[in-house]
C-alpha cells in the first residue's frame, strides 16, 4: 500500500514538473517569436497625476466639492472661494462687507466687449494651475479678463505675448488695449513700432492706415523719432489719405471695381489737360480735396475741425522747400494758406539773413527741446551693404547736404558745385546741428537693434566731408536710417495755434509797409552802388498786393459734376 502511494507521488510530481517545463518553453517560445506578446504579460508602469494636475481636473474640470457659483455671460463656473481668492477682486468680495461674502452664488455683469467665455474660462483655470497658454489671437480678450480680476501675473504674460507678436495686423489693437488697460511696456514697444513702420508699411496699408486714432496719429506727428520716409512731405501725404479714409469708411481702395473707377478717372483727367502729381490710387481723395469750391482751409470745414491737432504736429515748414511740394499742397487747400505765407516769409527772411552773413540765423547750441521741436525729420532704407551716396532734394536755405554710406561709416558732405554757386549759399562756413538713428529691423518690422548719435553741432566748408556714426557691428541690413536736421534758426510758429474760419482777410500782410524793416541795423544809405537794392525811377511806389486766390481745377463744372460721381466719395 505505501508503494503505491510512494508511486502515485511521483506520478503526480512528473506530471507537475512537465507542466511547468512545457509551460516555461512556451514562454520561452513567445518571448523569442512575439515580443509584443510577451510584454502584455509584464505589469505596466502608471505616472500619478501631480498635485497641480489633479487639482485642475479634480477640482476646475470635474467641478468637486464646489462651494461657490460664479455666472458671467450666461454660464456659470462651480468654483472654490479658497482659490478665487487669489484675485484681489474676489479676495475684496469674500472677505469684506459686501453681501456676496455670505452667499454661494454671485452673478458678475460684464461691461466690457473684449472679455469673452473663453477667456473667462482661461483666467478662472489659471487659479487652478500653475500655467496659462494665451494665444496671440485671444491675448487682449485674456488681458481684458486679467485686468477685471486684478492679476498681475497673467497681465504681465501677456505683456510678453504683445510685445512679441507686434505686426502690423495687431499694431493698432494692442496699442488701444495697451491704453485702456494702463500696460505701460505694451504702450511703448508699440508706440516705438509705429515710429519706425508708420510710412513705410502703412502708406501701401490704406485698410489698416484708417484705423489709427486721431490721438495716435497726433502723437507720431509730434515724435521727433518717426522715421519720416522720405522727407516731411511724405508724412503730409500719408495725413491726407489718412484722414480721407477716416471721412469715407465705405471707400476701398483695394476693391477691383472702385480702383477701375479710379483709373479711369485719371484717364479722364489727363485727357482734360490736368495734372494731378497723384497715382492713381490716389486719384479719388485728390479728386475730393482739390474739386471743393469755397476758398477756406479744408481744417477749417466743420469735417476737417477734428484733425486740426494732426496738421498742427505737421512741420508744414519743411513743406515749401521744393515747388511741386508747395504746389500740391497749395492745389489740396488742406492746411489753412496764411500758414504757408509765414513759412514762406520766414525763409526768405532766413535767406537774406544767410546771405547777408548774420550769424544770428546759424543754430547755435540750443537746448534739446528746441531741436527736437523744429528739426527736419528725414528717413531712407538701406536694403543691403556697400558704398552709398544720396541726398533728400528740396532747397534747404543753399545747403546742398549729400549723405555716404561707406562700409561702416556714415558720413555727411556740405556739395558745393560751381555751376550752381547762385542757388548755394556762398558762406565760406555753415552751422548747423544733427542727431543720426540707425535701426536694424527682423522680419517683424520690429527694432533688433538701435544706435543714435548726440545732437551735433557742425561747421562745413564748402565740399568738406565729415563722419556722422561708424555703425556698431550689431546693425545689419536691412538699416533704417533716421536724419534730423537744423540749419537755420526756428522762427515762431505761434500763429499755427489758430486756424483762420475765413482766410480772405489773412491774405494780406498783417504788419503796415511802413513798419517794415523798422528795427533793422541796416543803414539808411548804402556805402556803395553795389549795396543798394533801392530801385530810383519815376514809377509810384506800390504797396503788397494780397496773394492771388488759389487756382481751381481747369475743368467746367459739369465736367466735375460727372467726375465726382463716378468716384465713391
Amino acid at each position: 500500500m505505501g508503494q503505491i502511494v510512494g508511486s502515485m507521488h511521483m506520478n503526480v510530481a512528473e506530471v507537475f514538473s512537465n507542466r511547468r517545463k512545457r509551460k516555461r518553453s512556451t514562454d520561452s517560445s513567445l518571448g523569442k517569436d512575439d515580443p509584443a506578446q510577451l510584454d502584455t504579460t509584464q505589469p505596466k508602469k502608471k505616472k500619478l497625476l501631480t498635485t497641480t494636475q489633479y487639482i485642475y481636473k479634480a477640482l476646475f474640470k470635474e467641478e468637486k466639492n464646489s462651494d461657490v457659483a460664479v455666472m458671467a455671460l450666461d454660464k456659470v463656473w462651480h468654483l472654490h472661494k479658497v482659490y478665487l481668492s487669489q484675485s484681489p477682486y474676489f479676495y475684496t468680495m469674500f472677505n469684506g462687507t459686501w453681501r456676496e461674502a455670505q452667499q454661494n452664488f454671485i452673478q458678475i455683469t460684464i461691461l466690457d466687449d473684449r472679455i469673452t467665455v473663453a477667456s473667462l474660462d482661461a483666467v478662472f483655470g489659471s487659479m487652478y494651475s500653475d500655467e496659462i497658454e494665451i494665444e496671440s489671437a485671444d491675448v487682449i480678450s485674456v488681458l481684458a479678463t486679467a485686468t477685471l480680476f486684478h492679476l498681475d501675473g497673467i497681465i504681465d504674460k501677456c505683456a510678453e505675448v504683445m510685445v512679441d507678436n507686434i505686426s502690423p495686423e495687431t499694431a493698432i489693437q494692442y496699442y488701444e488695449a495697451a491704453c485702456q488697460y494702463g500696460v505701460v511696456g505694451v504702450k511703448k514697444s508699440t508706440f516705438q513700432w509705429f515710429q519706425i513702420n508708420l510710412l513705410s508699411i502703412y502708406s501701401k496699408q490704406p485698410n489698416l492706415l484708417r484705423h489709427i486714432s486721431i490721438e495716435l496719429m497726433s502723437a507720431l506727428t509730434a515724435s521727433p523719432d518717426l522715421y519720416v520716409m522720405q522727407t516731411e512731405f511724405s508724412l503730409y501725404t500719408l495725413l491726407r489719405t489718412w484722414m480721407f479714409l477716416r471721412l469715407h469708411p465705405d471707400y476701398d481702395p483695394e476693391d477691383p471695381v472702385q480702383r477701375a473707377e479710379a483709373l479711369k478717372t485719371q484717364e479722364l483727367l489727363v485727357n482734360a489737360g490736368v495734372e494731378t502729381h497723384a497715382p492713381s490710387g490716389d486719384v479719388v481723395q485728390w479728386t475730393y480735396f482739390t474739386s471743393r469750391t469755397e476758398e477756406r482751409s479744408f481744417l477749417a470745414t466743420p469735417e476737417g475741425q477734428p484733425y486740426v491737432k494732426v496738421f498742427q504736429k505737421l512741420r508744414t515748414q519743411y513743406l515749401t522747400n521744393h515747388y511741386m511740394d508747395l504746389k500740391i499742397i497749395y492745389n489740396d487747400n488742406i492746411i489753412p494758406k496764411e500758414w504757408l505765407y509765414r513759412h514762406i516769409h520766414n525763409h526768405w527772411d532766413a535767406l537774406l539773413r544767410i546771405d547777408h552773413g548774420q550769424e544770428d540765423c546759424s543754430p547755435q547750441q540750443l537746448d534739446d527741446e528746441q531741436f527736437f521741436e523744429n528739426c527736419m525729420r528725414c528717413g531712407r532704407m538701406l536694403l543691403e551693404p556697400g558704398y552709398q551716396k544720396w541726398r533728400w532734394t528740396g532747397f534747404n536755405f543753399g545747403m546742398d547736404l549729400i549723405l555716404i554710406m561707406d562700409s561702416r561709416r556714415l558720413n555727411i558732405r556740405r556739395h558745393h558745385r560751381h555751376e550752381h554757386e547762385r542757388v548755394l549759399s556762398l558762406q565760406t562756413k555753415r552751422k548747423f546741428m544733427v542727431r543720426t538713428t540707425v535701426t536694424s529691423i527682423n522680419a517683424q518690422r520690429q527694432a533688433v537693434f538701435t544706435q543714435t548719435s548726440e545732437i551735433c553741432s557742425l561747421s562745413l566748408e564748402k565740399n568738406e566731408e565729415v563722419p556722422l556714426m561708424v555703425l556698431d557691428p550689431k546693425l545689419v541690413h536691412p538699416l533704417l536710417i533716421s536724419i534730423n536736421m537744423l540749419v537755420v534758426m526756428p522762427p515762431n510758429q505761434s500763429f499755427k495755434e489758430v486756424v483762420p474760419l475765413s482766410e480772405e482777410a489773412t491774405t494780406s500782410l498783417s504788419i503796415p509797409i511802413s513798419e517794415i524793416g523798422a528795427n533793422s541795423d541796416r543803414p539808411l544809405s548804402p556805402s556803395s552802388a553795389d549795396d543798394s537794392a533801392v530801385f530810383i525811377g519815376d514809377s509810384e511806389p506800390s504797396t503788397p498786393s494780397s496773394p492771388a486766390p488759389r487756382p481751381r481745377i481747369a475743368w467746367s463744372a459739369s465736367d466735375t459734376g460727372a467726375i465726382c460721381g463716378q468716384l465713391a466719395c
